[in-house]
């Protein structure tokens, strides 16, 4: 359940149009298509929205939200500010798995601060597969973990370029409920209650020619989090993570090439929940698991009309375990669907993949870019 809040923006946004009385916000003038890029540029007021679930580690769901809008002042020679975002959210899947919290998204001083805030509650039920090439590769263990999760993370730009720093605090305490007690063995005693309180820095650099659904442009992310018992956590452990996006028009207004390169490091001894795991779409969360994972994935979209596109995609991950010679899994994805230009102004694309990787498969509803964070 990988929504980022700008994902989950646009998700609220699309599926309360169809409530709205005023049908005319949502027809382009230019194409009579239905887009929602006037009703974007006014978002304000009280908004009940649906979302779907549909990570296969957790099975097919649904989150509930109620959003408020927070419009910035007008400015006439800015064409467009995000607005600030409150919410109250909870959802259900098909295994049992819910969550509740609220959460508070802030674009500041024309973008140059951005903050963001979630408090919430989970319990979420889940398969621990160890390191895959082991025991539990075919035998995972079923368990839940319910948990308490606060977060605080501001960036600030860097006088006038496309480069953020930042910090983030995170805490959580959790407790795991393993459903077979014979497999109890394969967990630590002390990763199953667990306070973890961690702080970490941001660096990014991004020249998208559209954040959103990026046609163009790179995306370079560095960040470290380390917890740690002297901010009140249980055990002191970290995690290192680093991507590259990148977007290149191959072919003007037909094929747009999409490659994304990424690694994540687990320093220290972090529980078994928390260890870095590989995530590409078609692939169950925390199936793949490592102290290092990387993959790299590429993704092609196809313009057929201005307004509608498809799309193809293939990755290639694995893991790896520090001082350890046995071979990592070879873990791979591939698949296809559909984008439509929901709003034209905003050049955001809307659409639903299939994927497939080695054992299992998804359906996924994307707002956006595929890999938003």
């Amino acid at each position: 359940m990988k929504y980022t809040i700008i994902t989950i923006l646009f998700i609220l946004i699309t599926v309360s149009v169809f409530s709205q009385k005023k049908q005319k916000l949502f027809i382009d003038t230019l194409d009579n298509a239905f887009d929602v890029s006037h009703y974007m540029y006014n978002l304000n007021g009280l908004l009940p929205i649906i979302s779907p679930i549909t990570e296969p580690a957790v099975g097919f769901g649904a989150a509930l939200a109620t959003v408020y809008f927070i419009p910035k002042k007008k400015n006439d020679s800015i064409k467009f500010q995000m607005p600030d975002i409150a919410a109250l959210a909870g959802g259900l899947t098909e295994n049992g798995t819910w969550f509740a919290g609220a959460g508070y998204l802030g674009f500041w001083k024309q973008d140059k601060i951005r903050y963001r805030g979630v408090l919430g509650y989970g319990n979420i039920k889940l398969k621990y597969y160890g390191d895959g090439i082991d025991y539990l590769k075919e035998n995972p263990i079923k368990f839940t973990i319910s948990s308490t999760f606060f977060l605080q993370q501001i960036m600030f730009r860097v006088a006038k370029t496309r480069l953020m720093l930042g910090a983030k605090y995170v805490f959580s305490k959790s407790k795991v409920t393993i459903f077979d007690d014979s497999q109890s063995k394969w967990i630590k005693p002390h990763d199953i209650d667990m306070q973890n309180s961690g702080l970490g820095f941001i660096a990014e650099y991004e020249n998208y020619d559209n954040i959103l659904s990026p046609n163009k442009g790179i995306r370079i992310n560095l960040n470290y989090l380390q917890f740690a018992e002297i901010l009140g956590g249980d055990r002191d452990f970290g995690r290192l993570t680093n991507y590259i996006h990148y977007y290149l028009p191959v072919i003007k207004n037909k094929l747009i090439s999409g490659f994304r390169i990424e690694a994540q490091f687990a320093t220290g001894n972090p529980p078994f929940y928390m260890k870095p795991f590989v995530f590409m779409r078609g692939i169950p969360a925390m199936k793949y698991q490592g102290d290092i994972t990387t993959l790299a994935e590429t993704e092609q979209l196809f313009l057929l009309t201005k307004r509608w596109g498809l799309v193809g995609f293939t990755g290639i991950g694995t893991t790896f375990k520090y001082n350890s010679n046995n071979n990592s899994p070879t873990i791979w994805n591939y698949g296809g669907g559909f984008r439509y230009l929901i709003a034209r102004q905003l050049g955001l694309r809307m659409g639903v993949d299939v994927a497939k990787s080695n054992d299992d498969w998804g359906i996924y509803i994307i707002f956006g870019s595929a890999w938003l964070k």
